[in-house]
C-alpha cells in the first residue's frame, strides 16, 4: 500500500466531515476520500454562470445561536468555525386550504390556525405543545454528542449525567419511539394532523407514524421558543461544508476529491484500508464509511459477515427525488418568500408521488447567490419519487428525457401559480431525476436513505461486526436529516478517539 494514515473516511457528506474533523481535532491523522468533484454529499453546492446552486438541504435551524441543541452547531463550535447565517421567521405554503404565509414559532402558527380552524384548534395545538415540551427538554438534557458509539444502548452517559437527567426520567421513554402515536393521542383536528405529518416527512422522508419522536419533539421545542427562527447559511449549504472542511484541514486532516473507493480491504475480520478505482491502495487503522448502507455492504467481500451484509443489502429504501434548478430574472418579484411548500391533496397521503414540492429561492435572502437582478431556485419533490419509475431507463436517452419532462411538469405547475411567466424569465433550466441523484451522490436508487420505521426500533449504530470499520451518516443512528447525520459522525469519532477526548469535547461545549 502506497499511503497509510490512522483514519480514512469514505465520503464527504456532513456526517463524514463531522467525524473526520473531530478525529483530526483529537490529534489523529485523517484522510477523507470523496468520489465527486465537490465535497458535501447531498449538501454540496455548484456554480453555473454566476448562479450558486444547492443540491440538497434547504431548511436549517439552530446554527445562528448559542447555546444550540443542534449537533452540527455544536461541532462547528468545537472546531471554532462559525457559519454566518441570515435569520428569517416565515415561509409560504400552497395547501388545499389556500396560499398561506406561516410564521416560525408558536404565535405565527397559531394565528394561521385561528384563521383556518378557529379557537378550538388553537387550544388543541397549545395542549399538544405542552405535551411535547418535557420530551424536548429530556432530549436537550441528553445531547446526542454525549452518547457513546453504541447510542441509546449505552447506559454510561445516563449514569454519568444522572443528576441532570433525573427530572426528565418520565419523558426519556419517548426518545426512542415513533411520533405518530403521540400525535394520535393529542391531535384530532385534520389540518393540525396534516401539518405535523408534512413536517415529519420533510425531516425523515417518512410519515409521522414512522418518524422518531425525539427528533420531532426537539424540532417543535426550538420552534416554540419566543425568538424562534430558521437560519439560512450565508453562501448556502456549501458554506457549512466549507466550514467543516476548514475545521478538518486546520487540524491536519486532508480531503481528496475524485477519489472513488471500490472496496474496503480486510485482513481476516479487520478493516485495514481501501482500494480506489485507479487501483491505488491506502492503509488505515480505522475506516469509516459515510456511504449509504447498501453501498457500504457492496464494498465488502460477499463472504464477510454474510447475515449482517445481507441485512444491509435488504434494507428498505425511502423514495427518491425530482429536482429543478433555475436561474431567472427577478424583476418585479420583490415579495417572493425564500421557501414555498406545495401539497396537492392531503387525502392521497403526504408520501404519495408528486403530491408535495419544496421550493427554495435562497437569493431572496442572500443576493450573492445569483447575479445582480437574478434569482436562483432549487425545487425538489421530498423523497416521494418512486425508483420504479426510473429503474429501467438510462440517462441521456430519448425515453429518459421524455419521462423527465413529463414527471418534472409538477414543478412548473406549482411555480406558475406564483410566477405565471416563470418560463420566459429563465436563463438556466436544469431538471433532475432519481438517476441524476444517484449519479452525483452515489446513493442507492437515488434514495433519501433507509426506510426504517421508528415504530420498529432505532437505526443501526455506527459500529459493525468488523474491527476497525465504522459507519456514519443517514444510514445510522440517529437517522436521516442534518442534525442526526452530524451526531452519527460524532459517535463514529468517539469510537476512535475514546472517552477522554469525548469528555474534553463536552467540557469545551459546556454540555
Amino acid at each position: 500500500m502506497t499511503t497509510k494514515c490512522e483514519v480514512i473516511v469514505i465520503g464527504s457528506g456532513i456526517g463524514g466531515l463531522c467525524c473526520a474533523a473531530l478525529c483530526a481535532r483529537a490529534g489523529h491523522e485523517v484522510m477523507v476520500l470523496e468520489a465527486h468533484g465537490q465535497a458535501g454529499g447531498a449538501a454540496h453546492g455548484f456554480e453555473r454562470q454566476g448562479y450558486q446552486f444547492e443540491s440538497g438541504p434547504s431548511l436549517w435551524s439552530g446554527l445562528g445561536r448559542w447555546p444550540s441543541s443542534n449537533p452540527l452547531a455544536q461541532i462547528l463550535k468545537a472546531l471554532d468555525e462559525p457559519v454566518e447565517v441570515i435569520p428569517y421567521r416565515d415561509w409560504d405554503v400552497l395547501f388545499p386550504e389556500g396560499h398561506l404565509r406561516i410564521g416560525v414559532g408558536a404565535d405565527g402558527f397559531e394565528k394561521v390556525v385561528a384563521e383556518l380552524r378557529g379557537p378550538a384548534a388553537v387550544e388543541e395545538w397549545r395542549s399538544f405543545a405542552e405535551v411535547l415540551q418535557p420530551i424536548a427538554a429530556a432530549a436537550d438534557a441528553l445531547p446526542l454528542l454525549a452518547l457513546p458509539p453504541g447510542g441509546l444502548d449505552g447506559l454510561g452517559p445516563l449514569l454519568r449525567r444522572s443528576g441532570r437527567l433525573l427530572p426528565h426520567l418520565p419523558a426519556l421513554r419517548h426518545l426512542s419511539g415513533a411520533f405518530g402515536p403521540m400525535v394520535d393521542r393529542h391531535l384530532q383536528d385534520p389540518f393540525l394532523r396534516h401539518w405535523v405529518d408534512l413536517l415529519c416527512f420533510l425531516i425523515s422522508g417518512m410519515p409521522m407514524a414512522d418518524t422518531n419522536a425525539a427528533a420531532m419533539a426537539t424540532l417543535f421545542g426550538e420552534w416554540f421558543e419566543p425568538d424562534a427562527c430558521l437560519d439560512f447559511p450565508k453562501g448556502g449549504s456549501a458554506a457549512v461544508v466549507q466550514a467543516l472542511v476548514r475545521g478538518l484541514e486546520k487540524h491536519g486532516g486532508s480531503l481528496r476529491l475524485g477519489a472513488r473507493v471500490t472496496r474496503i480491504l480486510l485482513d481476516g475480520d479487520r478493516a485495514v484500508g481501501v482500494e480506489l478505482v485507479n487501483g491505488e491502495q491506502l492503509a488505515a487503522e480505522h475506516v469509516v464509511s459515510n456511504a449509504d448502507t447498501w453501498s457500504t455492504a457492496k464494498l465488502l467481500p460477499e463472504s464477510t459477515s454474510p447475515s449482517w451484509r445481507r441485512q444491509r443489502l435488504d434494507t428498505p429504501a425511502c423514495g427518491s427525488f425530482l429536482h429543478l434548478h433555475l436561474g431567472f430574472d427577478a424583476r418585479g418579484l420583490e415579495d417572493l418568500p425564500i421557501h414555498t411548500v406545495w401539497v396537492g391533496n392531503w387525502e392521497r397521503g403526504i408520501d404519495a408521488e408528486r403530491n408535495a414540492v419544496v421550493v427554495s429561492i435562497p437569493s431572496v435572502l442572500d443576493a450573492s447567490m445569483a447575479p445582480a437582478g437574478q434569482h436562483v431556485l432549487h425545487a425538489y419533490t421530498p423523497a416521494n419519487e418512486p425508483w420504479a419509475q426510473w429503474s429501467d431507463l438510462e440517462r441521456s436517452t430519448e425515453a429518459y428525457e421524455q419521462q423527465r419532462e413529463r414527471r418534472c411538469q409538477v414543478f412548473w405547475n406549482v411555480l406558475e401559480q406564483r410566477i405565471p411567466d416563470i418560463r420566459s424569465r429563465c436563463r438556466i433550466v436544469m431538471e433532475g431525476t432519481p438517476l441524476t441523484h444517484r449519479h452525483f451522490l452515489s446513493v442507492h436508487q437515488g434514495s433519501y436513505g433507509p426506510a426504517l420505521s421508528a415504530a420498529k426500533g432505532l437505526f443501526p449504530g455506527v459500529q459493525t461486526p468488523l474491527k476497525g470499520l465504522l459507519q456514519c451518516g443517514a444510514s445510522t443512528f440517529p437517522g436521516i436529516g442534518i442534525p442526526p447525520v452530524a451526531a452519527s459522525g460524532a459517535m463514529a469519532a468517539h469510537a476512535i478517539t475514546g472517552q477522554r477526548a469525548q469528555k474534553q469535547l463536552l467540557e469545551c461545549l459546556s454540555l
